[in-house]
C-alpha cells in the first residue's frame, strides 16, 4: 500500500511533537492514592496545544487516513481529563465548562450496556475497547467527584461492568491461564500501555465506591497479571508496544515510563521502578535512541 499525503502529515507531526494525538504525556500533576482528584498521566498538553476549543462548543475530532473527521471517544476523554487536571492547578472556569461539556457527551454516548463505540471505523466487527471503558468510567467518576449527580457514578458502574466482561461475551477482559487481562483492542495483540489506562479506570472506580470485595479483587488480579507480562514489553534496547513485540515509537516508550513511575507510585510494587529506570536509561542512550527510531520507521513503512 502506498504512504498517503496524510499519514506523512500525521508522521511529521508527530515527530515535531505538533500532534494532539502525540503531545507529551508524563506523569499526571496532580493525582491521589486515596481520592479521585487529577488524572494519572498528564494529558494537559492535549488541551493547550490548541487552547480554541476552550472558547468554542466543539470537542475534538480526530483525521482519519481517508480525510474523514470523526469524533473518537478516547481523544474527548482524554482532553475532558487534561482539562479536568489544569482546573484543579489554575482553577480557571473556563476549563471546568468545557470538562463538564465533555463528561456530558461522555454520558450521553454511552449505549445501554455501558459501551462507547471506539473502533467500529477500523474494525467493524471489533468495536469496543478497555482502554476506551477505563477512560471514559475515569472521566464520569471525575465529573460525579465535581458534581455531586449519581447519573455520572451509575454510568461509570456500568462502563465498568461492561469492561470487566469476558472477550466470548462481547466485553473486554481476557481470563485465561490464571491470568486477568484487560484488552486495548479485543481483536489485536495485547497492549501495554491500553492495559494500564484501563486499569487506572477500575482503580478510579475502587477509589469512589471504596470496594472492598469483587472489583478490588479483580484490580489486584489483573495488577499480578500484569507484574507477570512485563518481560513481553522488553528488549535489549527498548520497549515494546505489545504481545506481538513491536518496537515502540518514541512517543509510546515515553508513555510507558511515565506509566511505571505512576504504577510504582500506586501499588509499591518494585518492578515498575525498576521497569521505568531501565527504559528511561535506554532512552538518554544515544545508541539505543537511534536504533529504536531506525528500526520503528522500517516497521511504519512495511505497515
Amino acid at each position: 500500500m502506498a504512504i498517503t499525503i496524510i499519514q506523512i502529515q500525521r508522521w511529521t507531526k508527530m515527530l515535531l511533537g505538533k500532534s494532539v494525538e502525540h503531545v507529551h504525556q508524563g506523569e499526571g500533576k496532580v493525582y491521589s492514592k486515596d481520592e479521585i482528584k487529577g488524572y494519572y498521566n498528564d494529558l494537559t498538553e492535549k488541551v493547550t496545544i490548541d487552547k480554541s476549543l476552550l472558547y468554542s462548543d466543539k470537542l475534538p475530532l480526530i483525521k482519519q487516513l481517508d480525510g474523514q473527521y470523526i469524533y473518537f471517544p478516547v481523544a474527548i476523554f482524554q482532553y475532558a481529563l487534561g482539562c479536568y487536571d489544569l482546573w484543579l492547578i489554575e482553577k480557571d472556569e473556563v476549563y471546568k465548562k468545557k470538562f463538564i461539556q465533555c463528561a456530558l457527551w461522555t454520558l450521553d454516548k454511552q449505549d445501554e450496556k455501558g459501551r462507547w463505540d471506539n473502533f467500529s471505523h477500523v474494525y467493524k466487527n471489533a468495536p469496543y475497547g478497555a482502554m476506551a471503558q477505563g477512560e471514559g468510567a475515569s472521566v464520569l467518576l471525575r465529573a460525579y467527584a465535581l458534581t455531586g449527580n449519581v447519573s455520572y457514578r451509575e454510568a461509570a458502574q456500568k462502563a465498568v461492568d461492561f469492561m470487566l466482561q469476558g472477550i466470548e461475551k462481547g466485553g473486554t477482559t481476557e481470563y485465561a491461564d490464571g491470568k486477568i487481562v484487560f484488552r486495548e483492542y479485543t481483536n489485536q495483540p495485547i497492549v501495554l500501555n491500553g492495559w494500564i489506562f484501563a486499569w487506572w479506570g477500575l482503580y478510579d472506580y475502587v477509589l469512589s465506591t471504596n470496594d472492598k470485595d469483587r472489583y478490588k479483587s479483580l484490580l489486584k488480579k489483573s495488577l499480578d497479571s500484569l507484574v507477570k507480562s512485563l518481560p513481553i514489553f522488553k528488549n535489549n534496547y527498548w520497549s515494546l508496544y505489545d504481545y506481538d513485540r513491536k518496537l515502540t515509537s518514541p512517543f509510546y516508550h515515553n508513555l510507558h515510563i511515565a506509566q511505571m513511575k505512576v504504577m510504582y507510585d500506586l501499588t509499591g510494587k518494585e518492578i515498575f521502578k525498576e521497569y521505568a529506570n531501565r527504559w528511561q536509561k535506554q532512552q538518554r542512550n544515544v545508541f539505543c535512541k537511534s536504533l529504536a527510531f531506525l528500526i520503528k520507521a522500517i516497521q511504519k513503512i512495511k505497515e
